[in-house]
């Protein structure tokens, strides 16, 4: 099987194509991009593709990542993997955020592992895991102290652009946590959960943990004529 992988969740705008028989991907391309998604990604998956032999018309499979993250770059990922997925006439699976985060560190961690995305205003979006108790903490938007609090007493490894402000947290609270990378999920990741996904179940839908920001100002609506 071969999927196209896309992601535009948090500051990286990224595809890349993979294979399930293939250790690594058969083409990739990142850019850090903490604005301008709509106008990179469809020249960027335009350039990853012309590098795979038997272009679009090779996939079977098209994974996006759904959130947490940026509303813009989210709907720009989704409305992308969308269009290419009527276009091809393959299945398109989501893949969160947290999720790819979290992939790397299954194999080579016993103990507790959690992915923290910086979710601004003292808070971050965390999921946690542990071989041995399963979900830990299921995706949630927390502030930084109950996100510490919800670990328990560890040691935790951290991954994410949160990780360096809920270790700080742990560590206050005793609980010994080493941050292993900061940046984005690997858009290998992304692909490879895509792979596994069940098309019926992961569907390609927008991940929200909070409401929006902006919210209507009752107290100065216009009364209608």
């Amino acid at each position: 099987m071969r999927i196209l992988a896309i992601d535009t969740a948090l500051e990286l705008c990224a595809a890349c194509v993979a294979a399930d028989d293939a250790d690594e991907p058969l083409a990739r391309e990142s850019m850090a991009l903490a604005r301008g998604h709509a106008e990179a990604l469809l020249p960027l998956v335009e350039r990853v593709m012309a590098r795979i032999e038997g272009g679009f018309e090779s996939l079977d499979r098209i994974a996006v990542t759904v959130g947490p993250g940026s509303y813009t770059g989210l709907r720009v990922g989704l409305s992308a993997a969308r269009a290419l997925g009527l276009a091809t006439g393959v299945p398109v699976v989501g893949v969160t955020t947290l999720s790819a985060l979290l992939a790397p560190l299954l194999a080579s961690n016993e103990g507790l592992i959690a992915a923290a995305i910086d979710a601004r205003h003292g808070a971050v979006y965390l999921q946690a895991l542990s071989p041995a108790e399963g979900i830990v903490v299921a995706p949630a938007h927390l502030p930084v102290d109950e996100a510490a609090r919800r670990l328990g007493a560890g040691p935790a490894t951290l991954v994410g652009s949160g990780a360096p402000a809920l270790a700080a947290a742990l560590r206050a609270r005793g609980v010994e946590a080493v941050v292993a990378d900061t940046q984005g999920p690997e858009i290998a990741s992304v692909a490879s959960l895509g792979l596994l996904a069940d098309p019926a179940q992961a569907l390609p839908r927008p991940m929200y943990l909070r409401g929006p920001d902006a919210q209507p100002q009752d107290h100065a609506r216009l009364a209608r004529r």
